[in-house]
This record gives structure tokens, sequence and C-alpha cells, in this order.
């Protein structure tokens, strides 16, 4: 049987692999990859999702088995928020063109288990490589993309057509990430060169005869580049330790702050540092106060928000916004109308604010936002003083 120039039929090892180029988000795609498996009755099946991607594709209803204590108490808002941001771009995006993306991957899946062929998730877990790229970012870096990613929920404009299009066209998450990529130099090498190697050697490392493998198209040519070669699969599953600059900041502005202040007392007169620590309270406490206060939490929350915020910034341990997010859990408990509702909420901008779930996170993200600002301005407001 003849394919389309989409599929890629290569000899390696002993081992016959097809290669299939997934490059239309429509459903044309989804009938490709199902035709090609069931044509090729392969020994195993591989895919390009991790683990978590693969559950968050195949059971969207996991999210009621969330526990958002241990998500505010493991400092994980902020990725899950993302990943809330990335659903809901998708749903969007699937309701008008009509396939959810990702959907060649789950069928690639399901004609897989009805062949009984083994299944293999060959890509690196997606909380690896977000850790990868986010410890190889500069501090500035960091800020611009945090500051773009807080941005784009204040967006809610619809799709255009064109946009429409262009994504028929191309393997929506390889666009997303050579666009990123383009934008930040120094990430291409974790999220787009280093999958390829992660991927080539899963499938190299396939205990099958006959392997069919279904990855975006612009992760073929990297592929078929890397099959060739070994690589070590615990290495590019590592994660760094943070920067170093980002250690002396997290301990050293702490550390200065009371210097400054244990120096007005004992080197300066006494008023002075009275007014340090009246300055420090309000500052600091106001700001993560106005980003709860933002994120529409309950008074109590920004009441704990402003008590918190002074003591919390001068202990990297502790972050105002889990003080604030966990007294928003406790008295505006999350309801199972927000569990079944959240991928809902999510796809509109008031969505967040409204669904109880989501406006926890916020709360989270806005506390610790305003303090991070609090501590800087506090910092410059108290040096003033000497």
């Amino acid at each position: 049987m003849e394919y389309s120039a989409n599929v890629h039929e290569i000899e390696h090892e002993g081992k016959r692999i097809v290669l299939i180029g997934t490059a239309h988000i429509s459903r044309e795609s989804v009938e490709e990859v199902s035709r090609v498996i069931e044509q090729e009755q392969p020994d195993a099946v591989c895919i390009e999702l991790c683990a978590a991607r693969y559950e968050a594709l195949r059971y969207g209803d996991r999210w009621k088995e969330m526990d958002l204590f241990k998500v505010i108490r493991q400092g994980k808002a902020m990725l899950l928020l993302a990943n809330l941001l990335m659903s809901a771009f998708q749903r969007r995006l699937g309701a008008q063109l009509g396939v959810e993306p990702g959907a060649e991957m789950v069928e690639a899946a399901r004609v897989a288990e009805d062949l009984e062929a083994k299944i293999v998730l060959a890509d690196r877990d997606v909380r690896v490589t977000l850790q990868r790229t986010w410890r190889r970012l500069s501090f500035w870096r960091k800020w611009k993309l945090s500051g773009q990613l807080m941005g784009s929920m204040f967006v809610d404009d619809p799709i255009q057509k064109e946009d429409i299009e262009r994504m028929k066209q191309s393997d929506v998450l390889t666009d997303a990430l050579e666009t990123l990529a383009s934008q930040a130099p120094e990430m291409k090498e974790t999220l787009i060169d280093e999958r390829d190697q992660y991927l080539a050697e899963k499938i190299r490392q396939t205990d099958s005869s006959k392997i069919v493998a279904v990855v975006g198209a612009g992760h073929v040519p990297g592929i078929k580049r890397e099959l060739g070669q070994e690589h070590d699969l615990n290495e590019l599953e590592q994660v760094p330790p943070p920067g170093s600059l980002g250690t002396v900041l997290k301990w050293g502005i702490p550390a200065l702050i009371i210097s400054l202040i244990i120096y007005g007392f004992t080197l300066a007169d006494t008023s002075v540092s009275w007014e340090m620590i009246e300055r420090w309270f309000w500052i600091n406490g106001s700001l993560a106060a106005l980003g709860s206060a933002l994120a529409l939490a309950h008074p109590l929350t920004i009441c704990s928000a402003f008590i918190a915020a002074p003591f919390t910034s001068l202990n990297p341990a502790v972050a105002a916004g889990w003080v604030a997010g966990l007294v928003e859990v406790l008295i505006r408990r999350p309801q199972v109308r927000d569990f079944e509702g959240l991928m809902t909420d999510v796809q509109e901008f008031k969505g967040f604010w409204r669904n109880k779930i989501t406006r926890v996170l916020l709360v989270v993200v806005f506390a610790n936002l305003g303090s991070t600002i609090g501590t800087i301005t506090g910092g410059f407001a108290i040096a003033s003083l000497l």
C-alpha cells in the first residue's frame, strides 16, 4: 500500500519503523493514523505523549481528583494555572476545528488496544521538559515569560479564521514550541532538540520488530537524524538544580532587609528603624492584599495575605500566596459543580474568577506576585531612610 508524504518507512537494526508525521489538525489526520496502523498491524505503537498528557487527553475528568491543598503546598499553582490556560485554548480550538488537538494520538492508542499492540508513551514528561527549560532561563527571561503568561489571561479574543486554516496545516504543539524557541533561542535545545533525541531513543529501544510511531510532523526530521545514535534517557530526564543567581536572590534579599533593620537599631536612630519596619509591613502587606483582591478573594483571605506577606517575604521556604490560597480554600471550599464545570469555565475570561478552583489558583499567584513587588519596593523604601 502506498502512503502519503506524511508517512516515512524506515528499516533500522532489523526493525521496520513506520513514522507518521501528523501534519493536519483535521479528521483526515485522525483517519490516516488509524488506517496506517490497521494496515501495518504493528507489534508496538509509539505515540508522542508522556503519561501526564496521555491521561489528560483520554481521561479529562481526572481534574475531579485534584487535591488543591497539595497543589498549594507543593508550590504548583502557577504550573496548574498554565496547564488550564493551555487546556482552555485547546478546547476553544477543538470546538472551531471539529477535532480536538491530540485526537490522532488518542486514536493511535485506541487502534493499538484493538490490535492488542504494545502502547509506548515515547515523549518525555512534560513537567521535566518545562523544568529543564525554566532552569536554563535567565532571571529576566523568567520574568518576561511569566508576564506574558499572566497577560494571556486577559485576552479573550476569538480565534480568527486565517489562524484556523494555518493550524490545519501544522502540528499545534510543535508549531507553538518552535515559535517559543524562535523568541527565546536558549529554549530550543530543551523544547525541541532534546525531545527529538528522547523520542528517537524510546522508539529505538522498543522491543518489537514492527513499530508504528505517531509524532508531530515537526519532529520527523530530528527523529530520523537521531535514530542512528544512542542517547542516555536518564540524563535527559534529570532536572538541573536552581541557578546560583536565583538562590542568591532567594536568600540574599531577605538577609539584606533584616540586616538593614538591625543596622537601624544598632547604629542609627531608633525612630528610623521603627519607620523601616512600618514601611516594610505596609508596603509588602498592602501589595499582597491587593493581589488577593484582584483575584476577588474573600475579605478574610485578603487580610491573611496582608498579615502574612511581611513575614513570608523574609522566609524563602514559605510564600504569602500559599497562606492566602489555603485560607481561601478553607473559607470557600470548591463544590462538585466547580470540578465538573472546570474545563467549561476556563474557556472564558470571567470563568477563571467564577470557578472556585481557578479563583484559588489566582489568589495564590496574584498574592505571590504582589508580595514579590512589595519586597522589592519595600526594600528600596527602607534603604532610603538610611
